[in-house]
């Protein structure tokens, strides 16, 4: 499978000037690209294909209007085609049903916070001896190795986030050396707000609420931004430093993803979650939470990581009802509000949390093998069959609550 492996890049004044070209010349090809398609629609003529965009491209470049393309690589204006291409056909597959529909390609704007150039094999960029990322024109910049590349990249993007940060993005391809060894445990997971998941085993993972955290601190700076007058030199400075409050968020809560779906997919061998509708909860009071907790980025880390180290993945329906079956007799016991963490079975009379129960439920729906009894508060009390009582003067029919078969 083909993997992304991010590292920190540390350019220098000169090297940022080249990038930032770079991102520039990358963004007009773009944008003339889509001006010559939008206008041969709009007069009805055939749809312009990349051969034809490539060598306008070409034309174009040899003009005293657009010589200044001849600066930066030919290859990440290629790579900027492709890109428009690959929109397109995104656009035309929503229409056809074969992906959800999005919007069609538009126009980038220089005052974009993010941009992205890409590098493929053909550029000529190479990893040198001394640990430095070198790019065709622009240099050789340093980079923050924080871990080896598994293999030799294909490509390298290069982005810059809107914090300003520079990061160098390789694309790999990984084998099945990286399985990892055969484990007994399985596991269900339930994922919520008041604890970020609750396993069927009966741990809890308390949630983190990186943003909540924050808030104070967000707060200040949006203050500060908010006083700026729009247009001026103090105002992009408060902006950048807006967006490094926010980069810091995110970095905290994707590094907490990360750590916690890999050491899940390490101690277990097949893991089962339940589908959410994130978007419909979005919508709610509760969205500040949802977006905070961050479920779809964990859910999207499990599923590579348990395809790349041999794990089972099992992603149930969000309409299962968990929360309403008991995990002991498997009896429906009814929808229940939020504010009700701990229910009794009417049926088994299994004092059962919410949360566990429902965990265990998932596992039980993805066809797990795992215990109910990890969603039991406390042990119920058992009566004792009436030869095990002692004795009476009358022989009495045993019922099935009293036999207690029916409560394991």
């Amino acid at each position: 499978m083909q993997l992304r492996y991010g590292y920190r890049l540390y350019p220098n004044a000169g090297q940022r000037a080249a990038l930032a070209r770079a991102f520039g010349c990358a963004r007009v090809v773009f944008n003339d690209a889509l001006r010559v398609r939008e206008d041969a629609r709009a007069v009805g003529l055939p749809f312009v294909t990349a051969g034809e965009l490539s060598k306008r491209l070409t034309a174009s470049k040899k003009t005293p209007e657009r010589a200044w393309m001849t600066e930066v690589s030919s290859v990440i204006l290629q790579q900027s085609l492709r890109d428009l291409d690959i929109a397109y056909r995104n656009f035309f597959d929503g229409l056809k049903g074969k992906r959800p529909k999005m919007g069609p390609p538009r126009f980038k704007s220089r005052k974009d916070t993010r941009q992205a150039i890409r590098f493929t094999a053909n550029a000529g960029w190479k990893i040198t001896p001394a640990g430095k990322l070198r790019l065709p024109k622009v240099g050789d910049v340093p980079v923050k190795w924080s871990r080896m590349l598994p293999s030799i990249p294909s490509t390298v993007t290069v982005i810059k986030d809107s914090a300003g940060r520079h990061f160098a993005s390789f694309v790999v391809e990984t084998g099945c050396e990286e399985v990892l060894s055969t484990v007994t445990p399985e596991v269900g997971i339930d994922l919520g707000l008041g604890h970020f998941a609750v396993l069927s085993d009966g741990r809890k993972i308390d949630s983190p609420r990186f943003l909540r955290r924050a808030e104070k601190q967000l707060k200040k700076v949006q203050r500060s931004l908010s006083r700026k007058e729009k247009g001026s030199a103090n105002r992009d400075k408060a902006r950048l430093r807006v967006d490094r409050a926010h980069a810091t968020v995110t970095d905290a809560r994707r590094e907490f993803h990360h750590q916690l779906s890999t050491k899940l997919i390490r101690e277990n061998q097949a893991i089962a979650v339940e589908g959410l509708a994130v978007k419909g909860l979005a919508r709610t009071r509760l969205a500040k939470s949802v977006h905070d907790a961050g479920w779809s980025q964990f859910v999207t880390m499990l599923e590579y990581k348990a395809s790349r180290y041999g794990r089972t993945f099992v992603r149930i329906g969000r309409f299962e009802p968990t929360s309403q079956v008991c995990s002991a007799c498997g009896i429906k016991d009814g929808p229940k509000p939020l504010h009700v963490r701990v229910w009794t079975c009417q049926e088994c009379g299994t004092v059962l949390d919410r949360d566990i129960n429902a965990a265990v439920n998932v596992a039980k729906a993805a066809g797990l093998a795992v215990s109910a009894r990890g969603a039991q508060v406390r042990p119920v009390p058992v009566p004792a069959q009436r030869v095990e009582a002692g004795t009476h003067p009358k022989s009495r029919p045993t019922t099935a609550r009293q036999a207690g078969i029916a409560l394991l």
